[in-house]
C-alpha cells in the first residue's frame, strides 16, 4: 500500500498544482475582461492585454509608473486604472497635461506659490503636489517639462520634499506618480532636454500602450463599437464597411490612433446617407498621409524618417547661408566696381570655396545684379519661420505632429507662431 501511495501522492500534487494554474489564469482572463467593460476598453491585441495585466499587477505596489505610446492611444486610461486598484484608491486623483501649461507658470502649477512671489501672485496657492498628498497625481506629456522643473519633480520621487515659488520653508508631500509621454525619452536625453536620471526614476515600471496600425482586427472592433455609439446616440442605423473598405481600414496606419479613427467612425455616420460605406467612401474620408506617414506604412521606421528630415533640414540651413555668403560677395563687388561698366561679374567675385555649393552668381550680369542689390537677404528668423510654415503644411495643421518633426517642444511651437502670427 505505502509504495502505491507515493506515486498517486505526485499525481494529486501534481492535479492540484495544475488546477491552481488554470484557476488563476482564468481569474486573470475574468479580471481582465471585467476591466476592459468598466473602462470601455475594446480590443483582444495581445500587447494591449499585456498593459492592463501589468497595470493591474502594479497597481498595489507604491512607486512610479511611466507609461509610453504614441498621442492618441488612449494612455489617459492607465493612470485611472492604477489608482482605481491601488491602496491610494479612497485618496484623490488628479491629472496634469504638462504641455498644456506655459513654461513660465508649470513650477506654480505644480508646487504652488506664495503670495507677492510674481507678477500677479495676489494670494497664496496651492499646488498639485500638495492637494494630491496620499493620492494619485497623473503628469501627461511629461517630456514637455522644461528641465528647471524636471529637477525639482526629482526632488520630490526622490526625497518627498519641494518649495513652493517665493518660499523658503520645505514641504513634504506623499504622492504616486503615473507619468506618460509620447516623446522619446532617450532620444531627448541625448540632445540633453530630458534628465537621465528623472528617466531612470521614473521608468522603474514602465507600460507600453501599442499603436492602433499594429493591433490587428483591434482597428475593425473598434470601428463597429464607435458606428454603434452614434447609431444609439442619434437614433439612426449603424453604419457598416464592406468586405474591401474594411481591408482599407485594417491597412491605414492610423497616425491620430484611436482619436483618429473614432473622429471618421462619427463623420461617415452623419455625413453618408447610405449604411453600407465602400471602399471609395472610405478613402475620400480618410486624411491624406504625410510621407513620413506613408514610410511607416511601407514598413519603414520613424525615428529613420525623423533623422533624414533633421538632415534634409540642415541641408537646406547650408544653402541658405551659402546663398546668403552670394549676395555678400556681390554687394563687396559692386562696392569695388562701382558704375564701372563691366560684362559680367564672375571675374570680380572671388572664386567659391571647394566645400561650397555651385552659386547662382556665377554668370550674373550688372543689370541683374543692380536688382539685386537690394534685396532683402534672409534672416534666420525668416528660414525658421519658413520651415514652421512648411512643417505645418505638410502635417495639416496638427501642431504636435508639426513639433515632433521640427524636433521641438510643443509649448516652444505655440510661442513660434504666436511671434510670426502664422494663422
Amino acid at each position: 500500500m505505502s509504495k502505491r501511495a507515493v506515486p498517486n501522492s505526485g499525481i494529486a500534487k501534481k492535479s492540484v498544482t495544475l488546477r491552481h494554474f488554470w484557476h488563476r489564469a482564468s481569474m486573470d482572463e475574468k479580471r481582465i475582461k471585467q476591466i476592459k467593460l468598466k473602462y470601455d476598453i475594446v480590443g483582444n491585441d495581445e500587447a494591449l492585454l499585456r498593459a492592463l495585466d501589468i497595470s493591474l499587477r502594479i497597481a498595489p505596489v507604491d512607486m512610479s509608473v511611466l507609461i509610453l505610446g504614441e498621442n492618441g492611444v488612449g494612455k489617459e486610461t492607465f493612470p485611472r486604472i492604477i489608482h482605481d486598484h491601488s491602496l491610494r484608491k479612497s485618496k484623490k486623483y488628479f491629472a496634469v497635461n504638462c504641455g498644456a501649461i506655459p513654461e513660465g507658470t508649470i513650477d506654480s502649477e505644480l508646487f504652488g506659490h506664495e503670495k507677492g512671489a510674481f507678477t500677479g501672485a495676489f494670494e497664496k496657492r496651492e499646488g498639485y503636489f500638495s492637494v494630491a498628498d496620499g493620492g494619485t497625481l497623473f503628469l501627461d506629456e511629461v517630456g514637455e517639462l522644461p528641465l528647471a522643473t524636471q529637477a525639482r519633480l526629482l526632488r520630490v520621487l526622490e526625497t518627498g520634499e519641494f518649495i513652493p515659488v517665493g518660499a523658503s520653508q520645505v514641504k513634504k508631500t506623499n504622492v504616486r506618480i503615473v507619468a506618460a509621454t509620447n516623446v522619446n525619452l532617450q532620444e531627448a536625453i541625448r540632445r540633453g532636454r530630458f534628465r537621465e536620471d528623472l528617466y531612470y526614476r521614473l521608468g522603474g515600471i514602465t507600460i507600453e500602450v501599442p499603436p492602433l496600425r499594429k493591433r490587428g482586427d483591434d482597428i475593425l472592433l473598434l470601428f463597429r463599437k464607435f458606428a454603434l455609439d452614434m447609431a444609439e446616440r442619434y437614433n439612426m442605423p449603424a453604419i457598416r464597411l464592406s468586405d474591401e473598405a474594411a481591408q482599407i481600414l485594417r491597412n491605414y496606419p492610423w497616425p491620430g490612433n484611436v482619436r483618429q479613427l473614432k473622429n471618421v467612425a462619427e463623420m461617415l455616420s452623419v455625413t453618408t446617407d447610405a449604411r453600407e460605406i465602400d471602399a471609395a467612401t472610405l478613402r475620400t474620408s480618410l486624411p491624406r498621409l504625410s510621407s513620413a506617414h506613408t514610410q511607416v506604412l511601407a514598413g519603414d521606421d520613424t525615428t529613420a524618417a525623423q533623422g533624414r528630415y533633421e538632415q534634409e533640414r540642415e541641408i537646406i540651413f547650408k544653402i541658405l547661408f551659402a546663398l546668403q555668403r552670394d549676395v555678400e560677395q556681390l554687394k563687396e563687388a559692386l562696392k569695388l566696381h562701382g558704375d564701372t561698366p563691366t560684362p559680367t561679374l564672375a571675374r570680380a567675385l572671388p572664386a567659391p570655396a571647394a566645400e561650397a555649393p555651385t552659386s547662382h552668381f556665377d554668370h550674373v550680369d550688372l543689370a541683374d545684379a543692380e536688382e539685386i542689390k537690394d534685396t532683402a537677404q534672409p534672416t534666420i528668423e525668416e528660414v525658421t519661420e519658413e520651415l514652421i510654415r512648411e512643417s505645418l503644411r505638410r502635417n495639416h495643421g496638427h501642431r504636435r505632429a508639426a513639433a515632433e518633426e521640427l524636433g521641438i517642444s510643443e509649448r516652444t511651437l505655440y510661442r513660434k507662431i504666436n511671434e510670426y502670427g502664422i494663422e
